[in-house]
Protein backbone atom coordinates (compact mmCIF):
# COMPACT_ATOMS: atom_id res chain seq x y z
CA UNK A 1 0.00 0.00 0.00
CA UNK A 2 1.06 3.71 -0.77
CA UNK A 3 1.91 5.95 1.53
CA UNK A 4 -1.75 8.54 1.23
CA UNK A 5 -1.39 11.94 0.12
CA UNK A 6 -0.86 14.31 3.24
CA UNK A 7 -3.36 16.22 4.48
CA UNK A 8 -6.59 13.76 3.19
CA UNK A 9 -7.63 11.54 5.77
CA UNK A 10 -9.01 8.17 5.90
CA UNK A 11 -12.93 8.90 6.68
CA UNK A 12 -12.53 11.62 3.45
CA UNK A 13 -11.93 8.60 1.34
CA UNK A 14 -14.48 6.56 3.12
CA UNK A 15 -17.24 8.93 2.94
CA UNK A 16 -16.72 10.10 -0.97
CA UNK A 17 -16.78 6.59 -1.91
CA UNK A 18 -20.10 6.10 0.14
CA UNK A 19 -21.82 9.26 -0.97
CA UNK A 20 -21.17 8.31 -5.13
CA UNK A 21 -22.37 4.62 -4.28
CA UNK A 22 -25.70 5.95 -2.66
CA UNK A 23 -26.64 7.90 -5.63
CA UNK A 24 -25.74 5.23 -8.17
CA UNK A 25 -26.18 1.40 -6.72
CA UNK A 26 -28.34 -1.16 -8.64
CA UNK A 27 -30.49 1.87 -9.98
CA UNK A 28 -32.07 3.23 -6.89
CA UNK A 29 -31.65 6.90 -5.77
CA UNK A 30 -29.50 6.18 -2.06
CA UNK A 31 -28.51 9.59 -1.78
CA UNK A 32 -29.05 11.97 1.61
CA UNK A 33 -32.87 12.09 2.06
CA UNK A 34 -33.78 9.48 -0.42
CA UNK A 35 -34.03 6.04 1.45
CA UNK A 36 -35.04 6.37 4.92
CA UNK A 37 -35.86 3.81 8.12
CA UNK A 38 -39.48 3.21 9.05
CA UNK A 39 -41.01 3.63 12.45
CA UNK A 40 -38.71 2.53 15.36
CA UNK A 41 -35.86 1.87 13.02
CA UNK A 42 -36.91 -1.22 11.33
CA UNK A 43 -35.53 -1.11 7.60
CA UNK A 44 -37.81 -0.04 4.73
CA UNK A 45 -38.55 -3.08 2.05
CA UNK A 46 -37.73 -1.95 -1.41
CA UNK A 47 -38.88 -4.29 -3.38
CA UNK A 48 -37.59 -6.02 -6.69
CA UNK A 49 -35.21 -2.95 -7.22
CA UNK A 50 -32.38 -5.05 -7.22
CA UNK A 51 -28.47 -4.08 -7.22
CA UNK A 52 -26.98 -4.59 -10.32
CA UNK A 53 -24.21 -6.92 -8.53
CA UNK A 54 -23.90 -8.41 -4.92
CA UNK A 55 -21.27 -9.69 -2.22
CA UNK A 56 -21.38 -12.01 0.28
CA UNK A 57 -20.62 -10.58 4.16
CA UNK A 58 -17.90 -12.46 5.67
CA UNK A 59 -17.01 -13.59 8.79
CA UNK A 60 -12.97 -13.03 9.07
CA UNK A 61 -10.00 -10.99 10.58
CA UNK A 62 -9.62 -7.34 9.27
CA UNK A 63 -6.44 -5.57 9.75
CA UNK A 64 -5.78 -2.10 9.46
CA UNK A 65 -2.43 -1.86 7.65
CA UNK A 66 -0.54 1.25 5.82
CA UNK A 67 3.27 0.88 4.21
CA UNK A 68 5.75 3.95 4.82
CA UNK A 69 9.18 4.37 3.53
CA UNK A 70 12.10 4.23 5.87
CA UNK A 71 15.77 3.79 5.71
CA UNK A 72 18.05 1.10 6.88
CA UNK A 73 20.96 2.15 8.38
CA UNK A 74 22.90 2.11 12.02
CA UNK A 75 20.79 5.62 13.26
CA UNK A 76 22.15 8.64 14.27
CA UNK A 77 26.22 9.53 14.32
CA UNK A 78 27.73 10.74 17.46
CA UNK A 79 31.50 12.61 17.79
CA UNK A 80 34.51 10.87 20.03
CA UNK A 81 35.78 14.71 20.73
CA UNK A 82 40.06 14.04 21.21
CA UNK A 83 40.71 15.12 24.75
CA UNK A 84 44.57 14.81 24.18
CA UNK A 85 47.43 16.32 22.20
CA UNK A 86 49.50 15.02 19.71
CA UNK A 87 49.82 13.81 16.07
CA UNK A 88 47.68 10.97 14.48
CA UNK A 89 49.68 7.70 14.47
CA UNK A 90 46.80 5.80 13.64
CA UNK A 91 43.18 5.35 12.42
CA UNK A 92 40.38 2.67 12.39
CA UNK A 93 38.67 1.91 8.86
CA UNK A 94 35.04 3.23 8.14
CA UNK A 95 32.65 0.21 9.27
CA UNK A 96 34.42 -1.03 12.00
CA UNK A 97 33.08 -2.15 15.31
CA UNK A 98 34.61 -1.41 18.09
CA UNK A 99 34.67 -2.94 21.75
CA UNK A 100 35.27 -2.45 25.18
CA UNK A 101 39.66 -2.72 25.40
CA UNK A 102 40.10 -1.53 21.81
CA UNK A 103 42.17 1.20 20.52
CA UNK A 104 39.63 3.92 18.98
CA UNK A 105 42.69 5.97 17.53
CA UNK A 106 46.83 6.54 18.32
CA UNK A 107 48.11 9.60 19.77
CA UNK A 108 52.03 10.08 19.00
CA UNK A 109 51.25 5.81 19.23
CA UNK A 110 49.65 5.87 22.30
CA UNK A 111 45.85 4.53 21.95
CA UNK A 112 42.84 5.97 23.57
CA UNK A 113 40.90 3.61 25.14
CA UNK A 114 37.34 2.52 24.70
CA UNK A 115 35.58 1.93 27.73
CA UNK A 116 31.73 1.98 28.40
CA UNK A 117 29.87 3.64 31.13
CA UNK A 118 27.73 7.09 30.57
CA UNK A 119 29.74 9.39 32.55
CA UNK A 120 32.41 10.88 30.22
CA UNK A 121 36.18 10.56 32.02
CA UNK A 122 35.95 14.70 33.30
CA UNK A 123 38.88 14.36 35.78
CA UNK A 124 42.44 12.44 36.22
CA UNK A 125 41.81 9.28 38.32
CA UNK A 126 44.37 8.79 40.51
CA UNK A 127 45.06 7.56 44.53
CA UNK A 128 43.86 9.90 46.52
CA UNK A 129 41.02 11.93 44.04
CA UNK A 130 38.02 11.85 45.87
CA UNK A 131 35.04 9.30 45.73
CA UNK A 132 32.80 9.18 42.97
CA UNK A 133 30.81 7.25 40.18
CA UNK A 134 33.76 8.13 37.19
CA UNK A 135 35.77 5.76 39.79
CA UNK A 136 33.07 3.04 39.87
CA UNK A 137 32.82 3.12 36.49
CA UNK A 138 36.39 2.69 35.48
CA UNK A 139 36.93 0.09 37.95
CA UNK A 140 34.09 -2.29 36.68
CA UNK A 141 35.49 -1.93 33.41
CA UNK A 142 39.20 -3.30 34.73
CA UNK A 143 37.35 -6.08 36.37
CA UNK A 144 35.35 -7.15 32.84
CA UNK A 145 38.69 -6.61 31.50
CA UNK A 146 40.38 -9.53 33.28
CA UNK A 147 41.84 -7.57 35.97
CA UNK A 148 41.87 -8.31 39.69
CA UNK A 149 43.32 -7.66 43.08
CA UNK A 150 40.52 -4.33 44.06
CA UNK A 151 37.43 -3.85 45.03
CA UNK A 152 35.00 -2.15 42.73
CA UNK A 153 33.60 0.75 44.85
CA UNK A 154 33.83 4.30 44.22
CA UNK A 155 37.50 4.31 45.80
CA UNK A 156 40.71 4.48 44.16
CA UNK A 157 42.94 2.82 46.48
CA UNK A 158 46.36 1.76 45.68
CA UNK A 159 45.30 -1.41 44.67
CA UNK A 160 43.31 0.12 42.09
CA UNK A 161 45.99 2.40 40.67
CA UNK A 162 48.09 -1.67 40.41
CA UNK A 163 45.46 -2.52 38.46
CA UNK A 164 45.91 0.36 36.25
CA UNK A 165 49.23 -0.30 35.92
CA UNK A 166 49.17 -3.64 34.65
CA UNK A 167 46.75 -2.01 31.87
CA UNK A 168 48.76 0.28 31.01
CA UNK A 169 51.64 -1.92 30.31
CA UNK A 170 49.34 -4.67 28.10
CA UNK A 171 48.19 -1.57 26.17
CA UNK A 172 51.01 0.13 25.45
CA UNK A 173 50.20 3.44 27.38
CA UNK A 174 53.17 4.79 29.64
CA UNK A 175 52.68 2.74 33.24
CA UNK A 176 51.56 5.69 36.09
CA UNK A 177 48.34 4.19 37.82
CA UNK A 178 46.62 7.33 36.92
CA UNK A 179 44.10 7.57 34.30
CA UNK A 180 44.25 11.20 32.11
CA UNK A 181 41.83 12.35 30.68
CA UNK A 182 42.96 12.12 26.67
CA UNK A 183 43.26 8.17 27.29
CA UNK A 184 40.48 6.77 27.97
CA UNK A 185 36.34 7.56 25.84
CA UNK A 186 33.74 5.99 27.80
CA UNK A 187 30.30 5.29 25.80
CA UNK A 188 27.29 3.22 26.56
CA UNK A 189 28.70 0.16 24.59
CA UNK A 190 30.09 -1.09 21.50
CA UNK A 191 30.51 1.80 18.38
CA UNK A 192 30.85 1.35 14.90
CA UNK A 193 33.14 3.95 13.32
CA UNK A 194 31.07 5.94 10.65
CA UNK A 195 33.51 8.51 10.05
CA UNK A 196 37.38 9.33 10.54
CA UNK A 197 37.41 13.35 11.05
CA UNK A 198 41.19 13.16 11.40
CA UNK A 199 43.61 11.26 9.39
CA UNK A 200 46.97 10.23 10.01
CA UNK A 201 49.57 12.66 10.66
CA UNK A 202 47.22 15.18 11.47
CA UNK A 203 47.95 17.13 14.74
CA UNK A 204 45.14 16.55 16.97
CA UNK A 205 44.39 19.67 19.71
CA UNK A 206 41.97 19.20 22.50
CA UNK A 207 38.44 19.55 21.55
CA UNK A 208 38.81 18.49 18.00
CA UNK A 209 36.23 15.63 16.46
CA UNK A 210 38.18 12.69 16.06
CA UNK A 211 35.58 10.41 14.80
CA UNK A 212 31.73 9.79 14.17
CA UNK A 213 30.66 6.91 15.28
CA UNK A 214 26.94 5.04 15.65
CA UNK A 215 25.57 2.41 17.42
CA UNK A 216 26.41 -1.66 15.64
CA UNK A 217 22.73 -2.89 15.51
CA UNK A 218 21.25 -2.00 12.07
CA UNK A 219 17.99 -0.16 12.75
CA UNK A 220 15.13 1.50 10.90
CA UNK A 221 14.21 5.10 10.60
CA UNK A 222 11.04 6.43 9.25
CA UNK A 223 9.86 10.15 8.60
CA UNK A 224 5.95 9.21 9.77
CA UNK A 225 3.74 11.83 8.91
CA UNK A 226 1.49 12.98 12.01
CA UNK A 227 -1.85 12.53 9.98
CA UNK A 228 -0.73 8.58 10.47
CA UNK A 229 0.47 8.69 14.12
CA UNK A 230 -1.93 6.08 14.73
CA UNK A 231 0.30 3.50 13.49
CA UNK A 232 3.28 3.82 15.37
CA UNK A 233 3.34 2.32 18.74
CA UNK A 234 6.06 1.18 20.51
CA UNK A 235 6.66 -2.41 20.75
CA UNK A 236 4.26 -3.21 18.18
CA UNK A 237 5.42 -5.66 15.37
CA UNK A 238 6.09 -4.38 12.03
CA UNK A 239 7.34 -6.10 8.90
CA UNK A 240 10.27 -4.92 6.50
CA UNK A 241 10.94 -5.20 3.14
CA UNK A 242 14.94 -4.72 2.40
CA UNK A 243 16.69 -4.15 -0.84
CA UNK A 244 16.03 -7.60 -2.91
CA UNK A 245 12.51 -8.32 -1.80
CA UNK A 246 12.72 -9.72 1.38
CA UNK A 247 10.70 -9.28 4.26
CA UNK A 248 12.08 -9.07 7.85
CA UNK A 249 10.56 -8.67 11.47
CA UNK A 250 10.78 -5.67 13.27
CA UNK A 251 9.65 -4.04 16.64
CA UNK A 252 9.01 -0.56 17.18
CA UNK A 253 11.59 0.72 19.59
CA UNK A 254 11.16 4.45 19.83
CA UNK A 255 8.49 6.81 18.88
CA UNK A 256 9.35 10.38 18.68
CA UNK A 257 7.55 13.18 20.74
CA UNK A 258 8.32 16.06 18.37
CA UNK A 259 6.58 16.75 14.83
CA UNK A 260 9.33 18.72 12.46
CA UNK A 261 8.69 19.13 8.64
CA UNK A 262 9.60 16.22 6.53
CA UNK A 263 12.87 16.85 4.86
CA UNK A 264 12.66 14.24 2.16
CA UNK A 265 10.81 16.35 -0.53
CA UNK A 266 13.77 19.50 -0.69
CA UNK A 267 11.71 20.77 -3.78
CA UNK A 268 8.42 21.88 -1.61
CA UNK A 269 8.21 25.06 -0.07
CA UNK A 270 8.78 25.63 3.74
CA UNK A 271 5.36 25.19 4.85
CA UNK A 272 4.02 23.03 2.22
CA UNK A 273 5.17 19.84 3.74
CA UNK A 274 3.11 17.59 6.11
CA UNK A 275 4.91 17.54 9.56
CA UNK A 276 6.51 14.17 10.66
CA UNK A 277 7.59 12.29 13.38
CA UNK A 278 10.28 9.94 14.13
CA UNK A 279 9.99 6.20 14.44
CA UNK A 280 12.79 3.76 15.17
CA UNK A 281 12.65 0.17 13.96
CA UNK A 282 15.07 -2.61 15.67
CA UNK A 283 14.98 -6.06 13.37
CA UNK A 284 14.59 -9.36 14.64
CA UNK A 285 18.11 -10.72 15.46
CA UNK A 286 17.49 -13.25 12.49
CA UNK A 287 17.25 -10.60 9.72
CA UNK A 288 19.18 -10.92 6.98
CA UNK A 289 20.04 -7.28 5.53
CA UNK A 290 23.30 -7.46 3.59
CA UNK A 291 26.27 -5.42 3.93
CA UNK A 292 24.86 -2.34 2.71
CA UNK A 293 25.27 0.38 5.43
CA UNK A 294 22.04 2.56 4.00
CA UNK A 295 19.43 1.85 1.46
CA UNK A 296 15.82 2.74 1.31
CA UNK A 297 13.04 0.36 2.87
CA UNK A 298 9.39 -0.10 2.74
CA UNK A 299 7.49 -1.02 6.21
CA UNK A 300 4.41 -2.23 7.10
CA UNK A 301 2.72 -0.93 9.99
CA UNK A 302 -0.37 -3.11 12.03
CA UNK A 303 -2.61 0.24 13.38
CA UNK A 304 -5.27 -2.25 14.86
CA UNK A 305 -6.49 -5.69 14.04
CA UNK A 306 -10.31 -7.35 14.65
CA UNK A 307 -10.50 -11.04 15.38
CA UNK A 308 -13.74 -13.36 13.97
CA UNK A 309 -15.74 -10.12 12.68
CA UNK A 310 -18.31 -9.63 9.74
CA UNK A 311 -17.56 -7.14 6.96
CA UNK A 312 -18.23 -6.58 3.24
CA UNK A 313 -16.85 -4.05 0.79
CA UNK A 314 -16.87 -0.31 1.50
CA UNK A 315 -18.75 -0.17 -2.00
CA UNK A 316 -21.45 -1.44 -0.17
CA UNK A 317 -22.21 1.14 2.31
CA UNK A 318 -25.05 3.76 2.25
CA UNK A 319 -25.38 6.70 3.55
CA UNK A 320 -29.05 7.33 5.36
CA UNK A 321 -30.74 10.07 5.32
CA UNK A 322 -30.98 9.73 8.96
CA UNK A 323 -27.14 10.08 9.31
CA UNK A 324 -24.91 6.94 9.54
CA UNK A 325 -24.98 4.04 7.38
CA UNK A 326 -26.95 1.23 5.68
CA UNK A 327 -26.78 -2.19 3.41
CA UNK A 328 -29.02 -3.03 0.85
CA UNK A 329 -29.59 -6.39 1.68
CA UNK A 330 -31.06 -9.05 -1.80
CA UNK A 331 -33.16 -11.82 -0.67
CA UNK A 332 -34.51 -13.49 -3.82
CA UNK A 333 -35.96 -11.29 -5.80
CA UNK A 334 -36.52 -8.77 -3.38
CA UNK A 335 -34.19 -6.08 -1.19
CA UNK A 336 -34.37 -4.14 1.36
CA UNK A 337 -31.64 -1.33 3.46
CA UNK A 338 -30.91 -2.52 6.98
CA UNK A 339 -29.07 -0.09 9.24
CA UNK A 340 -25.69 -1.20 10.41
CA UNK A 341 -22.88 0.01 12.60
CA UNK A 342 -19.71 0.42 11.30
CA UNK A 343 -16.32 -0.75 12.93
CA UNK A 344 -12.61 -1.41 11.68
CA UNK A 345 -11.49 0.00 7.86
CA UNK A 346 -9.14 -2.00 6.08
CA UNK A 347 -8.02 -3.35 2.96
CA UNK A 348 -10.55 -1.76 1.04
CA UNK A 349 -13.80 -3.90 3.18
CA UNK A 350 -15.48 -2.28 6.46
CA UNK A 351 -16.48 -4.35 9.58
CA UNK A 352 -20.51 -4.12 10.25
CA UNK A 353 -22.79 -5.62 12.25
CA UNK A 354 -26.99 -5.09 12.19
CA UNK A 355 -30.25 -6.65 12.61
CA UNK A 356 -30.13 -9.93 10.88
CA UNK A 357 -26.68 -9.70 9.05
CA UNK A 358 -24.96 -12.88 9.58
CA UNK A 359 -22.37 -14.51 7.00
CA UNK A 360 -23.50 -15.32 3.74
CA UNK A 361 -26.20 -12.38 3.74
CA UNK A 362 -26.10 -11.11 -0.17
CA UNK A 363 -25.71 -7.45 0.02
CA UNK A 364 -25.85 -4.81 -2.94
CA UNK A 365 -22.60 -3.37 -4.55
CA UNK A 366 -21.55 -1.42 -7.61
CA UNK A 367 -20.91 -3.81 -10.72
CA UNK A 368 -17.76 -3.70 -11.84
Amino acid sequence: MRRRAPGRSRAAIVTGAVVALGATAGGVAFATGAVGLGTGGAPTTSGSALPSATAAVTRGDLVDRDSQDGTLGYGDTTSIVNRGQGTVTWMPAEGQVLTRGSALYRLDTDPVILMYGTMPLYRRLATGVDKGADVRQLERNLRALGYTGFTVDSTFTSATAAAVKEWQEDVGLPETGAVDVGQVVFRPGPVRVDTAKLGVGDVAAPGAAALDVTGTSRIVTVELPVSDQRLARKGAAVKVEVPGGETVDGKITAVGAVAHEDSSDQDQPRGDTEATIDVTIALSATSSTGAIDQAPVTVEFTSEERKDVLSVPVAALLALSEGGYGVQVVDGSTSRIVAVQTGLFADGRVEISGDGITAGTKVGVPST
